[in-house]
């Protein structure tokens, strides 16, 4: 079934990033109709922390957040080499003020904490990070899944089925009230 078509998703990018919290995503929201773009610092190659390539669409210069329904955040190292980036901080800070889905895994706290987007919200993620994630003022909770209000979380690969699902069920429930970002980019041109 194709529940998110008319979707349009973002998925982060920098080197270093966790195989599975990119590719498994990118799959299973392109299974269910979204459209997936993915952005980085620049446009070009970045790989994996197995080596693995992929290729971004748009640097984060050329996009705006009115474009997009969702943000996912893959974990890895990757969100450390992200948040150095102001514009990649600044979408995911936007993202989330304008209601719009956030999805972060494993270490990708990193980037929500940059934003300063979790203080007084649930939060999970990878345990290594646990405390930077309090110290931001999140409230911690050890789950394979977290969500509070439009901010979805996440530990580890492992928790990647419960992830996904939880994406595709928030930005199914805002669907009855959904303008898809087709809708809003062509209500913006109008």
């Amino acid at each position: 079934m194709k529940e998110l078509i008319g979707t349009k998703i973002a998925i982060l990018v920098e080197n270093l990033f966790e195989d599975l919290e990119l590719l498994y995503p990118k799959l299973r929201m392109k299974e269910a109709g979204a459209e997936i773009v993915l952005i980085g610092p620049e446009v070009g190659e970045y790989k994996s922390k197995h080596g693995y390539p992929v290729k971004t669409h748009h640097r984060i210069q050329d996009v705006k957040t009115r474009d997009f329904d969702a943000v996912i955040i893959p974990g890895g190292y990757a969100p450390d080499l992200m948040r150095r980036h102001p514009k990649m901080v600044q979408f995911v800070r936007d993202m989330c003020r304008e209601q719009k889905t956030v999805a972060a895994i494993c270490h990708a706290g990193w980037m929500l904490a940059s934003a300063a987007i979790v203080e007084g919200k649930r939060i999970t993620c990878w345990p290594s990070i646990k405390d930077d994630m309090i110290h931001a003022g999140a409230r911690y909770e050890d789950s394979e899944v977290v969500q509070d209000g439009n901010i979805i979380t996440s530990r580890m690969p492992s928790d990647l089925p419960a992830f996904c699902r939880t994406i595709i069920e928030s930005l199914m429930r805002g669907r009855a009230g959904f303008v898809s970002s087709e809708q809003t980019r062509l209500v913006a041109h109008a």
